[in-house]
């Protein structure tokens, strides 16, 4: 008499290798943005938006943009706002302060 014996792979070979995931858009809403970077609300992101590139005050001053507009954060289409990922990003490590020694 033989025993048949079911083999079993470990839950950790069931997992899909992180090579294999779905990839993540390039170009999202600010809706999915604020979920791939929960750092940023959706206000604070229109808000980068809106500061994107230098404008005028009232008064015809010079205010100075935030650079993400220079930098190739946004594409709108028509009323579509989207936010290019690895744009973003950059912008973000161009930001990161280092400390002098």
């Amino acid at each position: 008499m033989q025993a048949t014996a079911q083999h079993q792979a470990p839950a950790s070979a069931l997992a899909i290798p992180s090579t294999m995931a779905a990839p993540v858009a390039r170009y999202v809403t600010i809706k999915q943005a604020t979920e791939l970077r929960p750092a940023f609300s959706s206000a604070a992101l229109r808000d980068l938006k809106f500061k994107a590139f230098d404008r005028k005050s009232s008064a015809g001053d010079i205010i100075e943009g935030n650079g993400t507009g220079p930098a190739g954060v946004w594409i709108q289409i028509n009323a579509k706002v989207l936010l290019d990922l690895d744009a973003f990003d950059r912008w973000i490590e161009s930001h990161k302060v280092v400390a002098l020694t």
